[in-house]
């Protein structure tokens, strides 16, 4: 990565997960991981982190080596390493299976617990949304057309889209 663009992340303080978790693919995943720790101004204890998401035991792997759970937790720890002011998640979960959605879905809730930051989830999953949001803003074509407490869009969905988004069956 250029210094260019390490710089424009540190202005930014902004972290962003992708849906294919955008990991340097001739880097392990310490160093993947240490990227984000040199964004960071604060010292961080890459093995506690890496033994944090479980995935010690993979730092020596190149990301084609991994499955979707470990590449997605490579990238999480990158992020966390970097403690951004906004967390981006494009569909974190996407590429996982049922029980390591899950997991993920709870480790990763856990992990953000302290996080003074804000995270933006874009998911398709009103299980996901539910188990994860406060907040919820459902776009249409490019436009917001529903936002407001989880509960209250759930609950209460007022346009079709939202209402398919939230599960609801008698539209």
């Amino acid at each position: 990565m250029s210094e260019k663009n390490l710089s424009l992340y540190r202005r930014k303080h902004l972290g962003y997960i992708f849906q294919m978790y955008n990991l340097s693919p001739n880097l392990t995943v310490r160093e993947n991981i240490e990227v984000g720790a040199y964004l960071s101004d604060k010292p961080l204890d890459v093995d506690e982190l890496l033994h944090t998401l479980g995935i010690y035991e993979h730092q020596r792997k190149l990301p084609n080596q991994l499955s979707g759970g470990e590449q997605q937790r490579t990238a999480l720890a990158r992020i966390m390493a970097y403690e951004p002011d906004v967390i981006l998640l494009d569909e974190p979960f996407s590429a996982l299976d049922a029980y390591l959605r899950e997991r993920m879905l709870t480790e990763l809730m856990e992990m953000l617990s302290d996080y003074e930051g804000t995270v933006i989830m874009v998911s398709h999953s009103r299980d996901e949304i539910y188990s994860f949001s406060e907040e919820i803003l459902v776009i249409e074509d490019g436009h917001g057309i529903c936002q407001g407490s989880v509960k209250e869009v759930f609950n209460a969905p007022r346009y079709k889209t939202a209402a398919r988004l939230t599960g609801c069956k008698n539209i």
